[in-house]
């Protein structure tokens, strides 16, 4: 599929979301919903990928990209945003795909929202061992503003001056280079204190998701999907590795059979950053949900 999306804007009452569709109405829907600290436009050269006859949606969640900047940024949040977003525009029986955070609100929708999705494809999920739940916090952290995430650079002269300062560092020396690109094009936004820009996802609202993460136990909702669902999964931490390390898997091993139509496919080359590295991969699962790695 080619050619630029089309904007929209959908409010759910409480916060206003960016959204972007490819294709026309009538074909089947892709649903693409990104990582935490992401945007929709990171999907770019997955749909570039795709053949056509889909129509593909990818939303900005709330906190990120050129959706409103208004909390909470609890997971239980972005999961209702997803589910009264897909209500409004009558989304039925899609494909619903998520990396990282996007696979979790997916898997939100679908367990509470029966016929949203035919299928499902959760990339790296952010859907911990059930025994982490409760108890996790993001290295100790109880404040977002003392998170190192929160002290991230914020502020560039411009998309290019970002990509020139990350394009060989890791992870994103890793990534294709078209999908930086898009990361850093569209993930800025006009400075209103003056020149430049900054980031579309202020590091407060990135650190503040990530204190959330193990404060949302979803596997109350999964036994009722019913629905086939592949999870590919790059490899997780080992011992002594530092929860700072976000190339590392945060998917439970076991997840894709706690599903009723479960399919793990374990990716031992990737990181976490799947769709980043490797686009054309995502796509080839979208389009046929039996594809090898």
């Amino acid at each position: 599929m080619q050619g630029q999306p089309t904007e929209h804007r959908f409010d759910t009452g409480q916060v206003r979301l960016a959204w972007f569709e490819w294709g026309r109405p009538g074909d089947p829907v892709v649903l693409l919903v990104h990582a935490t600290g992401f945007h929709a436009r990171c999907w770019d050269r997955t749909v570039a990928a795709l053949p056509p006859g889909f129509r593909v949606i990818a939303l900005d969640m709330r906190g990120h990209g050129r959706s409103d900047k208004t909390p909470p940024y609890g997971w239980e949040s972005f999961g209702a945003d997803l589910e009264s977003f897909v209500a409004a525009l009558g989304i039925r029986d899609a494909i619903g795909v998520g990396h990282s955070m996007g696979g979790h609100c997916v898997t939100h929708v679908a367990g509470r929202a029966p016929g949203t999705f035919a299928r499902l494809l959760l990339v790296d999920p952010v859907i911990m061992d059930p025994a982490l739940y409760g108890a996790h916090r993001h290295q100790g952290f109880e404040r977002a503003e003392d998170h190192p995430v929160a002290r991230r650079r914020d502020r560039w002269s411009s998309w290019e001056e970002m990509y020139a300062r990350f394009a060989e560092r890791l992870p994103f020396s890793r990534w294709r280079p078209a999908v930086l690109e898009n990361y850093c094009r569209f993930g800025l936004l006009p400075d209103p204190a003056g020149d430049g820009w900054q980031l579309a996802c202020p590091g407060v609202v990135e650190a503040s998701i990530y204190l959330g993460s193990g404060r949302t136990d979803i596997y109350g909702l999964i036994p009722a999907i019913r629905v086939p669902a592949v999870v590919l999964r790059a490899p997780g931490r080992e011992p002594g590795d530092t929860l700072m390390d976000f190339s590392k898997s945060p998917t439970w091993p076991g997840l894709a059979q706690a599903f009723q139509r479960g399919r793990d496919v374990f990716l031992p080359d990737h990181t976490h950053f799947i769709p980043m590295e490797d686009p054309d991969l995502v796509a080839r699962f979208i389009v046929d949900p039996d594809a090898e790695a």
